[in-house]
């Protein structure tokens, strides 16, 4: 899975903001925290689920479930939106 060239992501200071081009089917924003800049930080490149939990492991100090679960249902959403091609 890779983020869908249709959207651009902007770094802010403490948040990040996932913006749809006039491309995509979705039209909007998406602003999330960290953990949503280090999701599409990793979804630059061709991944899985499991690559990009097992790196939000190494990153951050949470439970192995929470970030499991958390990881997973931001996934759900990006695909609903379409920004990510798998």
């Amino acid at each position: 899975m890779k983020l869908n060239k249709d959207f651009i992501v902007y770094d802010a200071e403490e948040e990040t903001i996932l913006v749809s081009t006039g491309e995509a089917s979705f039209t909007g924003i998406v602003r999330g925290n960290r953990t949503l800049s280090a999701i599409l930080e990793l979804l630059k490149s061709d991944t899985d689920e499991a690559a990009v939990i097992k790196e939000l492991q190494d990153r951050f100090d949470a439970p192995e479930g929470v970030i499991a679960e958390d990881v997973k249902k931001t996934l759900a959403e990006l695909r609903k939106i379409g920004a990510i091609v798998d």
